[in-house]
């Protein structure tokens, strides 16, 4: 389940690892050119601007989609806003995101996409088979909390918290 309350793990990123991780998917992708890079907004935006830098990139789109409420629950999948005309079916074009959890985002975005390249940094085994490259797979009960959505504080050790539940 993807659901905060359902994972029995957390993975807290850093903005270094994220950093470095971004870098290790740029290396993946080197050795094609590109059209351009699209970033599935939120949370492909920071790993998508990386890779545009590291990939020399200049053109850059967006596709918002919604599938997370703001209590991290999975929801119906939401296209906010769509591509420009110029990205056709995508041929050419390479899609970045953080994450590939469910593959329920990856797959919508592939239907209007169908030619792109889809790369995340990270994947979860339901989602993975949807995605072409990727860098570090966690397991499907792992809840990724990214440099952006975290702040520094206390955490009780992973033996306690064991205890406690």
């Amino acid at each position: 389940m993807a659901d905060e309350a359902a994972s029995q793990k957390t993975f807290p990123v850093s903005w270094e690892e994220l950093h470095r991780n971004a870098k290790a998917l740029s290396w993946r992708l080197l050795d094609r050119q590109w059209k351009g890079i699209i970033a599935i907004a939120r949370g492909g935006m920071v790993p998508a601007a990386i890779v545009a830098r590291e990939l020399d990139v200049r053109v850059i789109e967006t596709i918002c989609v919604k599938s997370y409420s703001d209590d991290h629950r999975r929801g119906e999948i939401q296209i906010l806003k769509g591509v420009t005309e110029a990205v056709g079916d995508g041929e050419g074009w390479l899609i970045v995101d953080d994450l590939v959890d469910t593959g329920l985002t990856a797959k919508a975005v592939r239907e209007m996409l169908p030619k792109a390249h889809f790369a995340t940094v990270y994947a979860k085994p339901s989602g993975r088979p949807m995605v072409d490259t990727f860098v570090t797979e966690v397991s499907q009960d792992t809840w990724i909390y990214f440099p952006w959505d975290i702040e520094l504080q206390f955490a009780q050790p992973i033996a306690t918290t064991r205890r406690q539940g």
